[in-house]
């Protein structure tokens, strides 16, 4: 017989549980959440009843549950409370307002600008660098190398802790780390300091940028995506410079964005006030936004959000028969990580569509950060300008990024109309319509660079370069990040996380040859 309907919160949802012969059960990981009667359970034995009903109550429906067969360590097939969102839930970040939701979309997009910017300011004052601690200029450009390859390697090893504690923690503690670990660049009395530094620095700061594709895809539903990303994706190409559309590819656009704004904001920075400078504006623009995390990004990760109100919800009424589906799929931090390693590295290696594009994205990462050496070779050295006016030199190439930032509402709209021809379900190569225009621009634009950089020439054919070179980065960053999302569904994680630790090594080893190329 099935269990009678009880109910015990006039707004939940409840529906009749069915045992099931087939019930298979497995030993949780987390079974201190269950004060007093341990489950052995992540499997549920049974789905919801059909003919399960919800609970209509006068007040709009906010918190609710949903009765479901498990076994437990006993081997008993017993009704307990699975925790859901209502339709309306306020804890639900689908259903925050759509200016809480930008104003959450906009912090991330700024840590990851300063992310991006705490790679590409330092470029300008690498001589400085090598001449204070009187070393070559190959090893000073280590500071850049050992920071950019911690981005590959970063993610791979903390993200999968926003699976086991959610998000808000580990944004919090890995972005302090990083400040932390800052300061004694700023201070550093010998090269070796400034290196372990720069390379915990690297490591550390990767962790909230691999995240923020996580958090916009907790706010935002797919068909709203398109705008948050491309800002999230122009936002890090901005800061280097200066220093389902996927939420990947915000992220890349925002490291497009910050690549061009460090150097720009870091020539005038190193020119005035030293190489020491460049570490100290680091320090202050993530201790502000560190404040503004505190302030205005909550918690995000909905499974985290429901295992923390069922533990409540156990807590204030003594019945242990609330749970979440993140109680019963928790994994130990152990079994995570090596998830979370072992796939990455397996999608790269049996993958064609991640190889392949991760390739190219090592391709594009490495030509941007090549482009932070060769800058102050053609126009210092080649054009006589003073660092300060090399960062100018940028200003193009940001202008590019802009454009395509600018274009992406349209491109996503345009995706829309063509996914609304196929019902809902269209193959994910549309999303690659962009990048067979953007993959043009790029090498259009490294030809006029190569070819105008003499010293004899003018310096606007190298300047304006920049400008198809930025464009197409957006173009391509978005199509191929999105591709891979709409791809891989559930495993797009560690296909991004591939992708992400080869293009982070190469991009952080090709400035140690750039100079001699």
């Amino acid at each position: 017989m099935p269990q009678p309907l009880q109910i015990s919160h006039p707004n939940s949802i409840l529906h009749e549980g069915q045992a099931s012969p087939e019930s298979t059960s497995i030993t949780p990981q987390n079974e201190s959440l269950f004060a007093s009667e341990p489950l052995e359970v992540p499997v549920f034995a049974s789905a919801p009843s059909p003919e399960a009903k919800a609970v209509e109550a006068e007040e709009p429906q906010v918190h609710g549950y949903e009765f479901r067969d498990i076994t437990n360590a006993d081997g008993e097939v017993k009704l307990y409370k699975m925790v859901v969102f209502g339709p309306a839930d306020p804890d639900n970040p689908k259903n925050f307002s759509k200016t809480r939701k930008w104003v959450i979309t906009m912090t991330l997009s700024w840590v990851c600008f300063a992310v991006a910017f705490s790679s590409a300011v330092i470029t300008p004052g690498i001589l400085g660098v090598a001449e204070h601690f009187h070393t070559s200029e190959e090893v000073a450009l280590l500071t850049i190398t050992l920071f950019v390859i911690g981005f590959g390697i970063g993610p791979l090893v903390f993200s999968p802790l926003s699976e086991l504690y959610g998000r808000w923690i580990v944004y919090m503690t890995t972005f302090g780390v990083a400040i932390i670990f800052m300061v004694p660049c700023a201070v550093a009395k010998n090269i070796q300091t400034l290196l372990v530094c720069r390379a915990i620095d690297g490591i550390a700061i990767s962790v909230p940028v691999a995240n923020l594709g996580g958090s916009l895809a907790d706010l935002w539903h797919a068909d709203e995506r398109g705008v948050p990303m491309s800002i999230f994706s122009g936002a890090p190409f901005l800061g280097p410079i200066m220093g389902k559309s996927s939420h990947e590819s915000v992220k890349q656009v925002c490291r497009c964005l910050t690549s061009v704004i460090g150097p720009l904001i870091g020539g005038f920075t190193y020119e005035n006030l030293g190489w020491r400078w460049l570490y100290y504006l680091q320090v202050i623009l993530a201790g502000f936004l560190y404040v503004c995390m505190l302030l205005f990004v909550p918690e995000t990760c909905a499974p985290v959000i429901l295992a923390r109100r069922a533990k409540r919800l156990r807590e204030s009424t003594g019945d242990n028969t609330y749970i979440a589906e993140h109680d019963l799929t928790r994994r130990s931090l152990r079994n995570v990580v090596q998830v979370y390693l072992a796939r990455p590295l397996r999608l790269l290696l049996t993958e064609p569509i991640v190889t392949l594009f991760s390739l190219y994205a090592a391709v594009l990462y490495g030509l941007l950060y090549m482009y932070f050496v060769a800058y102050p070779i053609v126009f210092q050295e080649g054009k006589g300008m003073s660092p300060g006016m090399t960062g100018l030199m940028f200003l193009p190439l940001m202008g590019g990024i802009i454009v395509g930032l600018v274009g992406s509402p349209f491109v996503n709209r345009h995706y829309l109309t063509l996914r609304a021809k196929y019902e809902g379900l269209p193959p994910p190569e549309l999303r690659l319509i962009p990048m067979i225009y953007g993959c043009w621009l790029i090498p259009i634009g490294v030809f006029i660079f190569a070819w105008s950089s003499y010293p004899h020439l003018s310096w606007a054919g190298p300047c304006f370069a920049g400008l198809p070179i930025g464009v197409g980065f957006v173009l391509v960053y978005n199509s191929f990040n999105n591709y891979i999302v709409d791809s891989y569904q559930h495993t797009a994680a560690s296909a991004l996380a591939a992708k992400t630790l080869i293009r982070s090594i190469w991009g952080g080893c090709t400035v140690l040859f750039t100079s001699q190329m």
